[in-house]
């Protein structure tokens, strides 16, 4: 079974975050993406920031799933953070390991 996890992504816009959204489960590499708004502070190139963002919760496989957040982001270095999953319940954890392994198994 692969590693699964939670991948955490904040993007610029909601409509930037549904595109990403999309583009993970249409590639199954996120079975489910959770999209919801968050008030972000940071800081960028010295200065301190507060931006309204939309945080992306994805189960998914990260190498393969950092690679198309970056290549659709607009942020020139997106928060990708991944958690890994230590247990859960297993028919969930069957059924999303059936999305994303969709990937795996070609």
């Amino acid at each position: 079974m692969a590693q699964l996890g939670i991948v955490l992504v904040t993007a610029g816009s909601e409509t930037e975050a549904k595109l990403i959204a999309s583009a993970l489960v249409e590639s199954n590499l996120a079975a489910c993406v959770n999209i919801f708004p968050v008030q972000s502070v940071y800081r960028w190139q010295g200065e301190i920031c507060q931006d309204l963002e939309c945080q992306l919760t994805d189960l998914a496989l990260f190498s393969t799933l950092e690679a198309k957040v970056r290549a659709l982001h607009s942020y020139e270095v997106p928060e990708i953070i991944a958690i890994a999953l230590t247990d859960g319940s297993p028919p969930y954890l069957s059924w999303l390991q059936a999305q994303v392994g969709k990937i795996i198994s070609g």
